[in-house]
């Protein structure tokens, strides 16, 4: 009996079962932890000892190290870690994938796991149909455990029977006899196989199942799974293509890591005496067969995987601060892009939770404030200005700042719009509405500050001078607005918007609706005196009525931040 064309489906429709199944269950888990996940990250990363801790145990909750190091890539580009920080996260993801092969070896096959599926898919179907979110999401954890193990037995199947099929083992006995030769093609095969599924632990448990089976002989699956660790970096390299460079650095260190531990393995180890300490291991420690028979082998593969990237990590965290370095060095900066528009922290895409998300456009929206504040300043100095030169620059800045502002507020929106079509909790909901509140809010500052520069632009070519008290007047103004907008950029840049306060936005908010009634006050009265012309009058008027519908929107962007708005 042939392995033919529809037997090659049936492999790879089992290989898609298994994905599928870790995929729901992966992301059944990460919607259920979303919260927890954002505070692991967010505390337990002050190190990089601490890092590859939380890496662990974050690729040990969603069963998923391309998880983990996206979410650290994306992180990065939020800036809401360094890149020894991430460096952490990313080994800790390496030790923590490896859970998987363990759960496939013990379940997979010691235990018949599809016989058990349909009962877990029983308990698990109607969990998703109840209305509170976290039992729906712990019951989309339960149907991926159930298909993905349900997808493990069909691939055990789907697998060719080598005694009809004795021409596989010919093929592969060409290749399996070349020593170090060998070692690198099926690492290659590996890596390869890793990019085209888009999961080493779905690689994983493939390369277990072939070695089960007897399809290949444990040292070729050996070398495949080095080659395994390699593929599962080029998922975080994707992920930071659209990311700044800080993203692209960090996802080039957990590339570097990974093939670094490979080619010491390789070269400086020989696969003969590493293998044979696994097999020891599974002997005399954990009392299981010979990973050279079929029986052993994908126990003593998950032996392997574990100890290689413990090891690694062990050598490859000492020199973090290098490769940190390599990375700065080889991936280069553009350059400071502050008047080029672009979304900084919020281009990798949406990610698996709305939890996850909302931090992206936390970030994305804090440099919103930041880029408003920029306009107080270009406006004030506009006040001031004397020579045309220099006046046309800052116009033109302003200008190019508030269509800046303009597609922040609807790429922002446009972001949290994709993020709210998801299941949420009720939480982030309000939060995410309070966010769409606050880019309004952003983009209508930017709008007031480009109307004053139109009526500054008026005064300075009709050659309306201010008197020294008027002048004064808005500049002192102008920083107290400064002071709004810096406590408002404080309150955005926060990590928690729960533990923002009122009260020293609200302090500052009456202090400028005092001074501008004071103003106003004595405003009119020198208009009735006739202290300065009409012109002058009404530029003057609109400047301290512009500034102070400022404030009005800074107060509201803390209230959306607090929840009040």
């Amino acid at each position: 009996m042939e392995f033919g064309f529809i037997d090659v489906l049936k492999l790879i429709g089992a290989l898609g079962f298994f994905i599928y199944g870790m995929k729901i269950m992966s992301e059944g888990i990460q919607k259920a932890a979303g919260g927890s996940l954002r505070r692991i990250l967010s505390m337990m990363t002050r190190n990089r000892y601490m890092g590859v801790l939380t890496g662990f145990l974050v690729t040990c909750l969603v069963q998923s190290s391309s998880a983990s190091t996206v979410m650290a890539v994306s992180f990065v580009n939020a800036g809401l870690l360094s890149l020894v920080e991430s460096a952490g996260i990313m080994l800790g993801a390496n030790i923590g994938t490896t859970i998987t092969g363990w759960l496939v070896a013990i379940l997979g096959f010691k235990v018949s796991m599809a016989s058990m599926a349909l009962p877990l898919l029983a308990f698990g179907v109607p969990m998703l149909f109840f209305k509170k979110a976290k039992i729906k999401y712990i019951g989309e954890f339960v149907v991926g455990f159930a298909i993905l193990f349900w997808g493990l037995s069909e691939l055990k199947h789907a697998v060719p029977d080598v005694k009809n099929n004795p021409e596989v083992l010919h093929f592969l006995g060409e290749y399996a006899d070349m020593g170090l030769l060998s070692n690198l093609f099926f690492i290659l095969v590996g890596t390869l196989l890793t990019i085209i599924v888009q999961s080493s632990s779905a690689s994983m448990a493939l390369t277990q199942t072939l070695c089960f089976s007897g399809i290949i002989p444990f040292e070729v699956a050996a070398a495949m799974i080095l080659g395994e660790n390699i593929g599962t970096t080029i998922t975080a390299e994707l992920a930071s293509l659209a990311g700044n460079v800080h993203a692209k650095r960090s996802a080039r260190i957990h590339s570097m890591f990974n093939i670094i531990g490979v080619t010491w393995m390789v070269l400086l180890i020989s696969f003969t005496p590493v293998l044979h300490g696994v097999s020891w291991i599974a002997e005399n420690i954990l009392h299981v067969a010979d990973p050279y028979t079929a029986e052993g082998a994908p126990m003593g593969l998950a032996i392997f995987h574990t100890t290689f990237n413990f090891l690694n990590v062990a050598i490859m965290i000492w020199f973090v601060p290098q490769l940190v370095k390599t990375a700065i060095r080889l991936v280069k900066s553009k350059g400071e892009m502050d008047e080029i528009y672009h979304l900084e922290h919020i281009s990798t895409g949406i990610m698996a939770t709305p939890d996850m998300s909302i931090l992206e456009a936390q970030k994305e929206v804090a440099n919103f404030g930041e880029r408003v504040l920029k306009m107080n300043g270009f406006v004030k100095d506009l006040v001031t200005e004397r020579e045309a030169k220099n006046v046309s620059k800052l116009l033109a800045r302003i200008e190019k700042y508030e269509d800046i502002t303009d597609r922040m507020e609807h790429d922002v929106a446009d972001y949290l719009a994709k993020v709210s079509e998801g299941e949420m909790s009720e939480s982030t909901s309000i939060r995410i509405r309070g966010m769409l509140s606050i880019v309004g809010d952003l983009e209508r500052i930017g709008d007031i500050y480009y109307q004053m520069s139109k009526g500054l632009e008026r005064k300075f070519e009709g050659k309306v001078w201010f008197t020294p008290e008027q002048r004064k007047n808005i500049m002192d103004m102008f920083e107290m607005v400064q002071t709004n907008l810096e406590v408002m950029c404080r309150n955005l840049s926060s990590s928690s918007y729960s533990a923002v306060r009122m009260d020293r936005a609200k302090e500052q908010e009456e202090a400028l609706n005092k001074f501008r009634k004071t103003i106003r006050k004595e405003h009119f009265v020198s208009v009735e005196k006739g202290d300065y012309n009409f012109q002058s009058a009404a530029i003057y008027s609109d400047l301290f009525n512009s500034l102070e519908k400022v404030g009005d929107h800074t107060i509201n962007v803390t209230e959306g931040i607090t929840g009040e708005h």
